[in-house]
């Protein structure tokens, strides 16, 4: 989990996109999960997920690691 008030990470990572609400297109997050390793680096992107099931998949994906 994440808090990035000042949306920096959110264009680090390239997840701020635009979304219809309500009609309207406004600029919001996509959904998305990274697994960084020890050292810092990013070695795994789930973009654009439904929650239903997403951690699931995300736990098999480190015990295959």
């Amino acid at each position: 989990m994440l808090s990035d008030p000042n949306r920096e990470i959110h264009k680090l990572y390239n997840v701020l996109k635009p979304k219809k609400m309500f009609g309207k297109e406004v600029i919001g997050t996509v959904r998305s999960t990274f697994i960084i390793d020890k050292e810092g680096v990013l070695i795994k992107e789930f973009r654009n997920v439904k929650a239903k099931g997403h951690g699931e998949e995300v736990l098999e994906y480190i015990k295959s690691m």
